[in-house]
């Protein structure tokens, strides 16, 4: 079953990217870019740079757990993202001394 589903997987990954691929060669050559969305699924087929794909894996500012792969089709996981979620929330500082109580004293 899971072999299947690896299978069918693997075949809609390359229906997407032969897709994305045909778009972008339908284009006239000075207006390829080489990365969009075909049916609403993202890819990417310009070089990767070290940059793009550490900041696909790992972007603290980027909201969102699921991003656009740096290279290829689909979505890649933010673990940076995903870590601020199992992290235990930051523990504020324990006061510094001692608080001072004062009540208030009666006017005559």
């Amino acid at each position: 079953m899971i072999a299947a589903l690896v299978r069918l997987a693997a075949v809609a990954a390359g229906a997407v990217a032969a897709a994305a691929v045909a778009r972008e060669l339908d284009k006239p050559a000075p207006d390829r870019e080489w990365h969009g969305d075909v049916g609403g699924v993202p890819y990417d087929f310009r070089p990767p740079t070290a940059e793009k794909l550490r900041r696909t894996l790992w972007d603290a500012d980027n909201p969102k757990v699921l991003v656009p792969h740096g290279f290829g089709v689909g979505w890649s996981v933010n673990f940076a993202r995903l870590a601020a979620f199992v992290q235990p929330p930051a523990e504020s500082s324990p006061p510094t001394g001692p608080a001072e109580i004062t009540a208030k004293q009666p006017t005559d």
